[in-house]
């Protein structure tokens, strides 16, 4: 059997090239032949360099894809990205793993011996040493073990002009030593993973995957024999490739066969015009850049196994697009899923976009900031009864409410423009009412009501007083990821941990890194009341898609002109968050809590509980369940859930003169800044306060100054914070301003004095 002949015309790359070797042959660039001292000294020189080369063990460890895949928690790939812009090399490939008949076409094509020869063919060599003497072409002396020494060491790589005379020599000896040292099967290995083949195609799978669209082990006679002539004529036009398979078919087939070429050149053509392996692929895109970019100083990896379940990940992407197809006459095209494992934080499904059904499929919408609507109420009346400024049967007023700002009245309305009178909590969270809420975070304030949400884990870009009253309605923008570890945070009885998007070594809520932000007793009645489907039939009605077969909480929420729609809850194990939306921020039509959301996160919930049931957790000490009555009939009689020490047995409503108002500063707003007035006395002019509330006291930078709902006060040049106080000292809110202006003197107060300017308020509430 006799080797192809090389492809006129056609070029080859530098590195696998066959070298004729000097001192067996004559180097045509050399001028004379190497004198015997310094043929020793070099070959001491090269023999050393030779002994240095790697184990096939150390090959394979350095091996660098130029791609990670990412594993699921099984070791199933789900995505694979590329990390490597420079070059195409795919995933290290077994021997046992490369088809027969590529590892047949590659021997025949570029070393028939190469189970004979002991990493030199001395045959080709007298062969190629005699052609040279002639000037006929001949394919040369060059064995696979001769080029996989060329791509291991860079001394005795190929430069464009070709290898010198001590490369060749080198190239020669360290085959040698890789045939002592390695077995054959390895060589070939290695070989096929590392050989450029075409462009920035090296090594086999990614020859395999981009040109033909399989695996290597999956190539016939006809594309390995394509493959095969690629090491001789990487860069050569299509009919050139196609001679030189035809070539190896013949060999592959024995003399006698008459392979069809034509075909051949036609399967050759479509092949080099693939680019079937695209640079992201799979399943989970979004997660797998996030994952890839938390490496960051490290080399990437071949491969990451992560915590995320194939099965989930599919199914819950595959309920998202289903759905957004329902939705698009309504003009939504975007959402978002994300599952977490309560007790872990490991994420177990990220879907990031709708993927073909968006026009911004590259946004990350679990990561992406968006309004948060009515999200963030849980964690409202969780702060407010473990303050036990309401219990879950306390009785709120839903009716209109105008609140005094610096830009004006602040009016909240609720979701359907109607209001239902008075209200306990737990109807006011789990019906999702407005009013209600903006009514006890005021109680609260709204600054307080921030550090809480940064405390379970919810980011926000502003302060609270920023967001103002609108804060309990969701005006902050937050992410799908950290609201729904908000939510997994109530969960696991107020613990907040950080979620995890590589396998957790600590299972339990209770491990490494968690700690308490919101009061377990709080986070379990917030639990009891999203669970409950009497507490939302004002709103969601009792048979809702919110009401699951098994135990759950969930909370939905619509932000300000149907811009986002979310719904986020748990069960005894898991918790999803679901967003959709339109990354655009372009409002939908006509979407609701129970349109939009809820449909995904219930089709998910059920998925994950097909087979595995769910219970509502147990209560926390320090709570007690009482029997409560509400006068009027305001709500039906029921147990309740209460902080020790806060239930009673009737709520009613005292009259209008007997009741509490929360004691609050109502001008000026926090954050205000003042200047003084040039064209009046400094000591002329007064700065007005108000407050609602009964029996204040007044204090400014700590010293009282009046008492009453109203004061007024000299200003003077700086910061200042303003309180008020009850009357045993405690103080009942406060906030600060800023005086500009030129220094005066205090003098006596005088009724009579005009006010200073404003300069500046603080931001308007975003409704």
């Amino acid at each position: 059997m006799t080797s192809p002949a090389v492809i006129p015309g056609s070029t080859r790359d530098p590195s696998p090239a066959p070298a004729v070797i000097p001192g067996l042959t004559r180097d045509p660039s050399a001028s004379g032949w190497p004198k015997p001292a310094i043929t020793a000294v070099l070959l001491t020189v090269l023999s050393a360099a030779a002994h240095a080369l790697p184990t096939f063990d150390e090959v394979k460890r350095a091996h660098q894809p130029s791609d990670t895949v990412i594993l699921d928690r099984q070791g199933e790939v789900i995505h694979r990205l590329r990390t490597d812009a420079t070059i195409r090399r795919g995933q290290w490939i077994a021997l046992s793993d490369i088809s027969p008949a590529l590892r047949q076409a590659m021997v025949l094509s570029e070393d028939k011996r190469f189970h004979e020869h002991s990493g030199v063919d001395w045959r080709a060599v007298s062969s190629a040493a005699w052609g040279n003497l002639w000037n006929h072409k001949t394919r040369g002396a060059s064995t696979i073990t001769m080029q996989l020494a060329g791509l291991l060491e860079d001394d005795w790589r190929a430069a464009p002009g070709g290898r010198h005379a001590a490369q060749k020599l080198g190239q020669a000896v360290a085959a040698q030593v890789l045939d002592r040292r390695w077995r054959k099967d390895q060589i070939l290995e290695a070989y096929l993973n590392l050989v450029p083949l075409r462009g920035e195609l090296a090594g086999i799978d990614a020859v395999s995957r981009t040109m033909f669209g399989k695996a290597a082990h999956g190539l016939d006679e006809q594309e390995a024999a394509i493959a095969a002539a690629l090491v001789r004529a990487p860069n050569a036009k299509p009919r050139l490739v196609a001679q030189r398979a035809c070539g190896v078919l013949r060999a592959m087939r024995g003399t006698d066969a008459k392979p069809d070429c034509e075909t051949l050149d036609v399967i050759a053509t479509s092949a080099l015009q693939r680019r079937a392996f695209e640079p992201d692929e799979g399943i989970a895109p979004h997660f797998a850049r996030r994952a890839v970019a938390q490496q960051t100083g490290k080399p990437p990896a071949p491969s990451l196994r992560t915590p995320l379940r194939a099965d989930l990940q599919r199914f819950a992407s595959q309920s998202l697009q289903q759905h957004l197809r329902e939705l698009r006459r309504r003009n939504v095209e975007d959402g978002a899923v994300v599952v977490l494992d309560n007790a872990s934080g490991e994420v177990l499904a990220w879907v990031g976009s709708s993927g073909e059904l968006s026009g911004a499929a590259q946004v990350d919408g679990v990561t992406a900031r968006r309004q948060a609507g009515s999200t963030l109420k849980p964690f409202l009346y969780a702060q407010a009864i473990v303050e036990r400024r309401v219990t879950a049967a306390s009785l709120l007023e839903d009716s209109p409410a105008h609140l005094a700002t610096a830009s004006g009245l602040y009016v909240p309305q609720n979701y359907d423009r109607q209001f239902k009178g008075w209200v306990s909590v737990r109807t006011a969270l789990g019906a999702s009412l407005n009013v209600p809420a903006v009514r006890t975070g005021v109680q609260v304030s709204p600054e307080s009501f921030a550090r809480q949400l940064r405390n379970a884990g919810v980011s926000l870009r502003e302060s609270g007083d920023f967001y103002g009253y609108s804060l309990a309605l969701g005006s902050a923008e937050v992410t799908l990821l950290d609201l729904t570890n908000g939510y997994r945070t109530l969960a696991n009885g107020g613990r907040f941990s950080e979620p995890g998007t590589m396998p957790s070594p600590q299972p339990s809520p209770r491990g490494r890194g968690s700690k308490a932000v919101i009061d377990a007793r709080a986070a379990f009645i917030v639990s009891d009341i999203l669970s409950d489907p009497n507490a939302r039939a004002r709103t969601f009605g009792t048979d809702s898609l919110l009401a699951t077969r098994f135990w759950s909480a969930v909370k939905t929420g619509t932000s300000k002109d149907m811009r986002d729609n979310w719904a986020v809850g748990w069960s005894q194990r898991y918790t999803v968050g679901v967003w959709v939306g339109n990354a655009s921020g372009a409002a939908m039509h006509d979407v609701s809590g129970t349109s939009g959301a809820a449909p995904i996160w219930a089709s998910v919930m059920a998925f994950l509980h097909a087979r595995e049931p769910s219970r509502a957790p147990s209560p926390p000490a320090g709570l007690t369940r009482a029997w409560v009555q509400f006068a009027d009939r305001l709500e039906a009689s029921r147990d309740e859930w209460f902080i020790d020490g806060t239930q009673q047995a009737i709520f009613a409503m005292a009259p209008a003169q007997q009741r509490n108002i929360a004691a609050r500063i109502t001008a000026p707003a926090n954050g205000t800044i003042v200047a003084l007035d040039p064209d009046i006395p400094p000591n002329r002019q007064r700065l007005q306060f108000s407050a609602a509330g009964d029996k204040l006291r007044w204090l400014i930078d700590g010293k009282e100054v009046a008492r009453g709902r109203q004061a007024q006060w000299l200003p003077w040049p700086g910061r200042h914070k303003v309180q008020i106080a009850g009357e045993r000292g405690e103080v009942l809110d406060e906030i600060r301003i800023e005086v500009r202006g030129a220094g005066v003197r205090p003098v006596v107060m005088n009724k009579f004095s005009p006010p200073p300017k404003i300069l500046q308020s603080a931001a308007p509430p975003v409704r």
